[in-house]
């Protein structure tokens, strides 16, 4: 922790707990969602201590800090909501007039305040830290601000239904935010068309703009890198890249996670599984079912 989180943390030590919420829900869905790929987020495992992958600016440390923003906000937002933080509570009542099937109600989530919390906890390092080249903190910073706007544009209306025998005579609305694997799912495609970016002087102070020449001008909404990314096909500590060799691949995908791709055309092993599942399964009145196990043999593709 830098000095001003650690302000923070004494000032707001029930909020702490949402951030570590956070971190951990940071850590598992990052892998989750880049599970059928090369890099499958595994450098995360070893937060705070980063690996060199997302060190350096990289594509992937663009996800990560954007996932990260989002999930501190996302977390203490919804803190608010659900009584844990007495200095917080639902988000205020949406000013757009209702409309004739339903009302404003419920506890929405606290945006606001996730906001503004989450920004501070989340870009003081980048703004105290003497680590770092001022092109790397101001990536790094650009793409906490694209993962808290995707969160912000994910704030959905919501309803709840009231009525006799569950008719929806009257509707019960507020502002929530969906599950951060939503959030996350749509950050995965501003990486995979994320812009490499230089930090130069344009005017009166540095901005960020596209290393290339006929790319489009870098957007609010762009993630952004510095530097080109390992291939992740064969181990390179230097660089952060486990390799491939051993990940699982799906024989008759043509994505990210068939064999050719995951194994990076070195070919793979097969190998046969016994798996047991739940099967032939009866509801007995009232009010339970009772299953069979069924074992059945799966095929299994590793790569070599």
């Amino acid at each position: 922790l830098v000095p001003d989180q650690f302000q923070m943390c004494r000032r707001n030590l029930e909020v702490m707990h949402s951030i570590v919420r956070a971190a951990r829900q940071t850590k598992s869905v990052c892998q989750k969602t880049f599970a059928d790929m090369r890099w499958n987020c595994s450098s995360i495992q070893r937060a705070p201590s980063f690996g060199p992958d997302l060190l350096k600016g990289t594509r992937e440390s663009a996800f990560v800090y954007a996932l990260a923003a989002a999930a501190v906000t996302h977390s203490i937002a919804q803190a608010c909501t659900s009584g844990e933080l007495p200095l917080c509570s639902c988000g205020s009542v949406p000013s757009e007039v209702p409309g004739p099937d339903f009302r404003w109600g419920g506890c929405g989530d606290n945006l606001r305040y996730g906001l503004q919390l989450g920004t501070a906890f989340a870009d003081s390092p980048l703004k105290s830290s003497k680590l770092g080249t001022q092109a790397l903190k101001a990536v790094n910073l650009h793409n906490n601000a694209v993962g808290r706007q995707v969160l912000s544009d994910s704030l959905d209306t919501k309803c709840k239904c009231h009525g006799v025998s569950g008719s929806c005579s009257v509707k019960t609305c507020w502002k929530g935010l969906p599950s951060l694997d939503e959030i996350a799912f749509d950050l995965k495609s501003k990486y995979l068309a994320a812009i490499k970016v230089t930090h130069r002087l344009i005017g009166p102070r540095k901005q960020l703009i596209p290393k290339e020449m006929d790319v489009r001008p870098v957007k609010e909404e762009d993630l952004v890198y510095l530097i080109n990314s390992p291939d992740y096909c064969m181990p390179n500590p230097h660089l952060g890249s486990l390799g491939t060799q051993d990940r699982q691949c799906n024989k008759t995908s043509v994505g990210s996670d068939s064999c050719n791709l995951m194994c990076c055309g070195r070919g793979y092993n097969t190998y046969t599984e016994e798996v047991v599942e739940r099967c032939h399964c009866k509801y007995h009145w009232c009010c339970y079912v009772v299953c069979k196990k069924c074992r059945r043999k799966v095929e299994r593709y590793v790569c070599k």
